[in-house]
């Protein structure tokens, strides 16, 4: 009998897409009033508006013509994903990169085992900050140098990377993507309840590392050393050209967090970052511009990935079904008693988040919804939020129309089934972790 195989990414996201066609002709079409918000300024529903519709199946052809949509949708993260890629490929070139690596490992030689920690921290810090997630996508071929070096597998260098960072983000108190947002559509405070969320997040984190360490013993693989580049810059340029690497990183985060960058913003960056790094590094203009056409099409896969994540939404929303999926999931919640609520809450914005993979646009579609249902429950508008942080920040780590997770595995090497085998109980431990959270909430009455 032939061993069952996990279909590719690719296959996998298009079986999504095609499942969302489907469900457009079984589910009743249906939407919510949306107005503007001044708060956000973006356009949020207006709770208890929902109504039914015309149908509006997606066709065949439709389905086929969603997933160029979709590609167009993501644009600006397509381009940072190839420009951030094609950047760090220019970076590698010079052996900065390779050079930083072994610096790394020879100062963990004696306990190879404290680069997981020391990056996972990194990442978690990251997420919790700026949500990152496609900007990792870039950095996989160095990790997974590193983990090499360091003797682990190329699952140790997702889970220290796009899977830290996805924790940090859940659990994160101050995510402008996830939490201010959910706390300015909820009327909290912004920052208000974040020495509660930070002792949370200090658990999940440690959590998270003592899971990717007990992998990362169980599969321990001999280290190898990577062959150097063919053209290296000298140890003092190299050492410049890791300053400009870490430079565009701060910036990278001031630019999110006080100057309001979006996906074009960071995009230049890293193209910026790329010429700086090859002109310092000694590549010239010729080799700058073959490092460049070399991280494109390394990245090529990964970036078209996120593409076709985003025309699973693109298909949901032609056919109007989102709506529809957000009111059928949210509306048993109203008749369980406040404990459970809270717990139900949790466990619909995991669901909620698989056909709305953005967290952003799971806020501003859900959070109008329930903050009214939680005032009529008698729940903290505090515990809602903390509900669609983890709920909607812990499916990150699972979801396949995650896109920036997809392209992650793809370019590390691994396969999604794996990655679940690993995930799904970590996943368990955390959601645990977050019932335990909203139950301590609901215990000291946190607003």
């Amino acid at each position: 009998m032939r061993r069952f195989e996990f279909p590719d990414p690719l296959a996998l996201l298009t079986g999504c897409v095609l499942l969302g066609a489907i469900l457009s002709y079984v589910l009743p079409a249906g939407r919510y009033e949306r107005r503007a918000d001044p708060a956000t300024g973006r356009e949020v529903v207006v709770a208890g508006t929902y109504h039914h519709v015309a149908r509006t199946p997606v066709g065949p052809f439709q389905t086929l013509v969603a997933i160029p949509k979709g590609a167009e949708d993501a644009a600006s993260v397509i381009f940072l994903v190839f420009l951030a890629g094609a950047a760090f490929t220019v970076v590698d070139r010079t052996g900065a990169l390779r050079r930083g690596v072994d610096m790394l490992v020879s100062a963990c030689r004696d306990h190879p085992e404290l680069v997981i920690p020391a990056s996972c921290l990194a990442f978690a810090t990251a997420g919790a900050l700026e949500n990152m997630q496609e900007e990792i996508i870039a950095l996989v071929p160095v990790l997974i140098i590193l983990t090499r070096r360091a003797g682990f597998d190329a699952l140790t260098a997702v889970a220290m990377s796009i899977g830290a960072a996805s924790v940090g983000a859940a659990f994160s108190p101050i995510d402008p993507f996830q939490v201010q947002i959910a706390q300015k559509l909820a009327g909290l405070p912004l920052l208000s309840g974040a020495q509660f969320r930070t002792a949370f997040l200090i658990v999940a984190v440690g959590f998270w590392i003592f899971g990717t360490v007990r992998h990362a013993q169980r599969h321990r693989i001999v280290p190898t050393s990577e062959d150097a580049p063919a053209t290296e810059a000298s140890g003092g340029r190299q050492v410049i050209v890791l300053g400009v690497v870490v430079a565009a990183f701060v910036f990278l985060v001031l630019g999110i967090l006080r100057w309001g960058w979006d996906f074009d913003q960071l995009t230049a960056l890293f193209l910026l970052m790329g010429i700086a790094a090859g002109l310092i590094g000694g590549l010239r203009v010729s080799g700058t511009a073959a490092g460049f056409a070399e991280g494109f099409r390394s990245m090529a896969y990964a970036a078209m990935l996120i593409g076709f994540a985003r025309a699973i939404y693109v298909v949901l929303a032609q056919g109007q079904i989102v709506d529809t999926i957000v009111h059928g999931l949210f509306t048993p919640i109203a008749h369980l008693p406040v404990a459970l609520a809270a717990v139900g809450m949790l466990g619909v914005q995991t669901l909620v988040h698989v056909p709305v993979p953005s967290v952003s646009g799971q806020a501003v579609l859900t959070m109008p919804v329930l903050v009214p249902l939680s005032d009529l429950l008698g729940l903290s508008r505090q515990i809602t939020v903390l509900a669609y942080q983890y709920g909607a920040g812990l499916c990150e780590l699972l979801t396949p129309t995650n896109g920036a997770l997809m392209a992650v595995l793809v370019a590390a090497g691994v396969k999604y089934d794996r990655w679940l085998r690993f995930a799904v109980p970590m996943w368990g431990g955390l959601i645990l972790l977050g019932i335990i959270a909203i139950a301590a909430a609901n215990a000291i009455g946190l607003r």
